[in-house]
């Protein structure tokens, strides 16, 4: 254990001591032009905010029961975060309010993988149900988002630069769309979020998983140092459970339209069945820099 937390404090000394140097650099830019647009949405001008991040998973995939859903639409997380306590760095959301974007990904095989009008008992819910197949409304997707509020996100640079423990930790749920679902059939709940502890190391999960491996990336400068970039990040866990849908077809419909759903797609699913594999491309910035850029450019 010491020999990771000594390659974490080092490999974070050197990015943390980068990023001073280069935040407190007397060359000027432009207000928040070319690279530095991306961190728009950063409070950075909140005293609580040390960094900026700006964080992009490009591909991946998640599997959830019996279900896998590969990522081929870039999910976006952004916003800042605050001084470490004991390795560990308080999140503070987005200036939009969009910490974490909402982009939906396709589900294979789409809601016919899923729903079976035919196993449906109700008549009314059997034939609403044949009725958007024969429309061919069969698309479903499955989008995530925050469970929580942004400031219970966690992060943790030496973790994530030194390949070991907890990276990011994030409450989540999964929106599942379909005009048949109806606009509330979830995941994951903010009473009963999932919660994904990603790491850039190994993770030990409970069988029938099997231990897999994240990787910190490759570190780049950007904008004369002031922007620290690392692309081929990978953060992973397959060691949390999910609940059961909920709010699948609407008031007392759903009743009916849960256990179905929950049934083929091997819900709830327990600790060791559920995986998370998030491919990523950070940018990170210090707010002083950021900072320093506005009160050089008015």
């Amino acid at each position: 254990m010491r020999v990771h937390l000594s390659k974490g404090r080092t490999a974070v000394a050197l990015l943390i001591a980068a990023l001073a140097v280069f935040g407190l650099a007397s060359t000027a830019q432009a207000k928040l032009t070319g690279n530095y647009t991306t961190f728009a949405q950063c409070p950075y001008n909140n005293p609580a905010t040390i960094k900026c991040i700006y964080s992009v998973t490009n591909s991946g995939e998640v599997v959830l029961g019996s279900k896998k859903v590969p990522i081929v639409n870039p999910v976006v997380l952004q916003g800042g975060f605050g001084e470490e306590v004991e390795e560990i760095s308080p999140f503070i959301g987005a200036t939009n309010g969009v910490t974490l974007s909402k982009a939906p990904q396709p589900v294979p095989g789409g809601l016919a993988g899923i729903v079976n009008c035919k196993e449906i008992s109700d008549f009314f819910l059997r034939i609403s149900c044949e009725v958007t197949f024969e429309n061919g409304v069969t698309g479903l997707n499955s989008t995530l988002e925050l469970a929580k509020p942004a400031s219970e996100i966690r992060i943790s640079e030496n973790a994530l630069a030194g390949e070991f423990g907890v990276a990011l930790k994030m409450p989540v749920k999964f929106h599942l769309e379909n005009p048949f679902l109806g606009s509330s059939c979830y995941v994951g709940s903010s009473s009963s979020p999932i919660i994904w502890n990603l790491t850039t190391g190994s993770t030990s999960p409970p069988a029938p998983n099997k231990p897999i491996s994240g990787a910190v990336g490759t570190f780049s400068f950007l904008e004369e140092g002031r922007i620290l970039k690392i692309t081929g990040n990978k953060m992973v866990d397959n060691a949390w459970s999910a609940p059961g849908v909920s709010g699948c077809g609407g008031f007392l419909v759903e009743l009916l339209l849960n256990p179905i759903i929950n049934s083929a797609s091997g819900l709830p699913a327990a600790a060791g069945k559920n995986t998370a594999i998030l491919n990523n491309t950070l940018n990170v910035a210090s707010a002083a820099a950021l900072r320093k850029n506005n009160a050089e450019n008015p």
